[in-house]
């Protein structure tokens, strides 16, 4: 039975935290713990860790797109809880390695240099909007409203996707410049 007040109560809640992430992502960021007195080491081992991250999600999603269309409502369900909860893995990875490390510059030149750009641009503006669409999609679900559920997750699937899929291509492009 469809449970509009789940969705309401959780709806301020969703538009918060698609607030809070990434203001919270972008300003730590900035912040180096070397910079402020902690002497800690590089987490220099967690770019290949988090674009390995990304790459099962984007497995995750496809095999929940196939459990879903077969019927199979129970897999589809913790399909989409695992690929949410490595995207909340991600997220904590990418921080700590910002964090304890200095940014990577792209060393292309010529074309590929804007093609890395393009795709990293999208990937860093399509991952900002994802977060309130995957939470709405899966809220509507929990609610037990899957007509509301099926319009928006035909929209935040291929949007998921694609940022899964390119964080993975960002990583591979950009990984003979990390220093280690």
């Amino acid at each position: 039975m469809q449970d509009k007040s789940l969705e309401t109560r959780y709806n301020k809640l969703i538009i918060a935290v698609s607030i809070i992430i990434p203001v919270f992502v972008a300003i730590l960021f900035g912040v180096k713990l070397k910079d402020l007195g902690y002497d800690v080491a590089p987490l220099t081992f967690l770019p290949p860790i988090y674009a390995t991250t990304n790459g099962i999600t984007a497995i995750l999603l496809v095999a929940a797109v196939i459990a879903i269309k077969n019927g199979k409502r129970k897999l589809h369900q913790s399909l989409m809880t695992g690929a949410i909860a490595l995207s909340l893995a991600f997220l904590v990875m990418y921080v700590a390695y910002h964090m304890t490390s200095d940014s990577t510059k792209f060393g292309g030149e010529g074309l590929i240099k804007y093609v890395y750009f393009f795709i990293l641009f999208t990937h860093i503006i399509l991952s900002i909007a994802i977060i309130p669409m995957v939470l709405f999609t899966y809220v509507r679900a929990l609610a037990q409203n899957f007509e509301s559920h099926k319009k928006i997750a035909r929209i935040t699937f291929p949007i998921w996707l694609y940022v899964a899929i390119t964080g993975v291509i960002v990583y591979l492009m950009i990984s003979p410049y990390y220093v280690y």
